[in-house]
């Protein structure tokens, strides 16, 4: 008997690992007799098109909501509903694979849900790929050994575990990659900011959090020079500003990364009460709206965390 088809689906504004665990998560699934297919809730930015075009991989067809094409649905890289499909609320959620927090989230019936707290969702699907003794086709190693050097940085986020190092090695024999090499090329191809309007910059890699009935919003961008990022300043602060407006936002952040000396200035814009809040919690201060937060790196471990502590 056929089973019935599913999706799967990493968050919107996709990264290359929400992307890729999707993938990667559809092949193993259906290896394993389910009916599945990768999809991405949103375009891809410029280093998952790096990726992408160096393994000769097709991209996902992008959707917004399931509109009746399935009944139920498998989630990886996220489980809070804000994050996912628009209508994730008419939908059986059968599958969890994620390494965020839980938040925001509850099912009528049992699942599948495996987190853990590594660096990647793909260290977790690498190992789920040997628990059930599937292979890895080499252009699938290599999808997933950029998701691990995207989301560790490099192995050099704080996020980074001896779990995220193995799968890294592994999968990049299996790829046939340096990856030291091939990953600085590849984060660097995704610092190329100048061909996206400011507007773009901060929906590119943005995720909305409920910490206390206060609505955050925290987006992030790699560069190689802060500097010349904050050269358009005042349009993110228009944009930022707009966005609060039109959504309800208390707080926007905008985290400015310089990939090679692991260093951000934040651009913080929000209700008067939410900045205080934020100062507590990153141990910084706003001032004209930006905020250094040195040695800071990642949005889940060392942004999140704190935020949601405080609020």
């Amino acid at each position: 008997m056929t089973k019935e088809k599913e999706l799967v689906f990493g968050h919107k504004n996709p990264d290359t690992d929400a992307v890729v665990a999707a993938i990667s998560f559809s092949y193993l699934q259906n290896q394993l007799g389910y009916n599945t297919e990768a999809v991405a809730l949103g375009e891809p930015n410029e280093e998952t098109k790096y990726v992408f075009d160096k393994f000769n991989a097709k991209y996902p067809r992008v959707i917004s909501a399931a509109n009746g094409e399935v009944k139920s649905v498998m989630l990886v890289d996220h489980n809070e509903k804000q994050q996912s499909l628009d209508d994730i609320d008419d939908l059986t959620v059968t599958h969890v694979v994620d390494h965020h927090r839980i938040a925001n989230f509850e099912t009528a019936n049992p699942l599948f849900y495996r987190a853990q707290p590594v660096g990647c969702t793909s260290t977790i699907l690498w190992e789920m790929f040997a628990e059930e003794d599937v292979e890895l086709p080499a252009e699938l190693a290599g999808l997933m050994a950029s998701a691990i050097i995207s989301d560790t940085l490099l192995l050099k986020s704080p996020t980074t575990t001896d779990e995220d190092k193995d799968a890294l090695e592994s999968l990049s024999r299996t790829a046939g990659i340096d990856y030291e090499s091939y990953g600085l090329d590849m984060l660097k191809a995704g610092t190329n900011l100048d061909s996206k309007s400011t507007k773009e910059l901060i929906d590119m890699d943005a995720k909305s959090f409920d910490m206390n009935g206060k609505s955050v919003r925290i987006a992030q961008v790699n560069t190689v020079d802060i500097a010349d990022t904050l050269k358009r300043e005042a349009e993110f602060t228009a944009d930022i500003t707009n966005e609060n407006e039109s959504n309800g936002y208390n707080l926007f952040i905008l985290l400015i990364t310089n990939i090679l000396t692991s260093d951000t200035t934040g651009l913080v814009l929000g209700d008067e009460n939410a900045i205080p809040v934020f100062e507590k919690a990153l141990n910084t201060k706003v001032e004209n709206n930006k905020a250094s937060l040195p040695g800071v790196v990642s949005r889940k471990k060392q942004v999140v965390p704190p935020l949601n502590e405080n609020f």
